[in-house]
């Protein structure tokens, strides 16, 4: 054992330590300072690892999957290192290991399951090579940092190629994602939702994938689930949504979500057109969770446990006892008032949300928390593209916004004839709806607004 590694070891969890004693999460900060002492960590730490490392990349969904699927590996009786806070850069990425490690400065994990931004890949993966990529969708997400789709598919993969025995589990729903997998080399399973859920309509979202990665030519829709994620082909190249191998099917989201996930084999090669693809098992999911995008999570998580062979006999039950944390539907009870926090980042996932809220057809009120940090992105044109219109509905009482954009947001409300409340400081806002609310609250924030306004309500709960 170096003494170097011992040092980065015990410095990283002391200054891990001090920032929650400060109130501040300080993961990014201790793996900094972990790679800073000793360069080689996460390299040496990974080779630990008794058995497989799974990444977790996407858009939307990252955080919820991945701890979705740590919580599944632990249900198996296993030990593993996760990055359980969304921490998913690569000092983020370090300090999961980092804090892991026991004082001696090895690691006892049999397996890892790490949540990765997607332009990091290519910064975290010289230093392991995961056995498993789970992919979730590809939308437009801070231009400003990320520019264009294309920017964010390239990296994908160079990383993917860096990895080349790296089996990718790819939302097939997802032309672009679908498109990516195909293209990249490397082996992959597929899941997605192969019947028509919703009912056609023009929602005016933004559709990403609109034209076929392969040719140029505009895709072909039968239908979509929502944003770019549907039932889709090209017309001139035959470039189509794949036959999926984990399929969500029989779903009613009359209370909670209730679905089976159905597993499909193929008697030749995977993608062969002449294997027959066969029914192999068959699991039910009942659970009370909103959001038609966590179908989409359960299935990836699930799709991923299996083909890393996890038995997942008691998935359900680890569904049951999954409590949403970091913001991702976490709820909250305060005085008389449930509160629901939610992440809602980019218009995809922001138009998501709002149909999460709309599902829930008692009177509540709403709070939307908008910051234009470097983390959140600068631009913040995005909200222009998200269906705020649906809010004007008799069970919308009241809409607060807040943050740094707030005159920002509440123009934007304005533009659909909306009336909005401006309270700038979060807590403020939040105090005000609990002494006044209808006592059912949501709260929609950005990413840099997400930690300050959980550490509000996880002070006042």
């Amino acid at each position: 054992m170096r003494i170097q590694r011992l040092i980065a070891i015990w410095a990283a969890k002391l200054c891990s330590t001090a920032c929650r004693l400060a109130g501040k999460q300080g993961v990014t900060l201790a793996g900094k300072l972990a790679r800073k002492i000793d360069p080689d960590i996460l390299r040496e730490l990974s080779l630990e690892v008794r058995e497989k490392i799974f990444v977790v990349c996407g858009t939307n969904g990252k955080t919820t999957t991945n701890n979705l699927l740590c919580s599944a590996i632990e249900s198996e009786g296993k030990k593993l290192v996760c990055n359980h806070t969304g921490s998913n850069m690569l000092d983020g990425v370090t300090a999961a290991f980092v804090l892991a490690a026991k004082n001696n400065g090895h690691l006892d994990a049999d397996y890892a399951s790490i949540e990765i931004d997607e332009a990091s890949t290519v910064r975290v993966f010289p230093y392991f090579k995961p056995d498993y990529m789970v992919l979730t969708n590809l939308f437009r997400d801070q231009l400003d940092r990320y520019g264009e789709i294309d920017i964010t598919m390239n990296l994908l993969k160079k990383a993917m190629q860096m990895a080349p025995d790296m089996t990718v589990i790819v939302n097939g729903d997802d032309a672009l994602s679908a498109y990516l997998a195909m293209e990249s080399g490397n082996p992959y399973v597929t899941y997605g939702i192969t019947e028509q859920v919703f009912k056609e309509q023009d929602t005016g979202e933004i559709r990403e994938g609109r034209f076929c990665k392969r040719c140029g030519e505009r895709l072909d829709y039968d239908f979509y689930h929502y944003s770019q994620l549907g039932m889709y082909h090209c017309p001139k190249c035959g470039f189509a949504r794949p036959e999926v191998d984990f399929d969500a099917e029989h779903i009613d989201m009359t209370h909670g979500l209730n679905f089976d996930i159905a597993r499909f084999v193929r008697s030749a090669d995977h993608g062969s057109d002449a294997g027959q693809r066969l029914p192999a098992e068959t699991a039910h999911i009942s659970v009370n969770y909103k959001g038609f995008y966590n179908i989409y999570n359960i299935l990836a998580a699930y799709s991923a446990a299996r083909t890393g062979g996890m038995e997942l006999r008691q998935f359900e039950q680890v569904l049951q006892d999954f409590n949403p944390q970091n913001g991702r539907m976490e709820q909250f009870h305060i005085g008389n008032t449930d509160v629901i926090l939610n992440l809602a980042k980019n218009p995809a996932g922001f138009n998501q949300n709002i149909s999460a809220v709309m599902e829930d057809t008692r009177e509540k009120d709403l709070i939307i928390v908008i910051n234009d940090n470097a983390q959140d992105g600068t631009d913040i044109s995005w909200l222009w593209d998200v269906d705020f219109d649906r809010f004007a509905d008799p069970s919308i009482r009241s809409i607060t916004v807040s943050g740094i954009r707030c005159q920002d947001m509440r123009l934007r409300m304005k533009y659909v004839d909306i009336e909005s409340e401006l309270i700038a400081d979060v807590q403020t806002a939040i105090q005000k709806r609990i002494a006044d609310g209808c006592g059912n609250l949501y709260v929609l924030v950005n990413y840099t607004a997400l930690f300050s306004t959980r550490n509000i309500l996880a002070n006042m709960h």
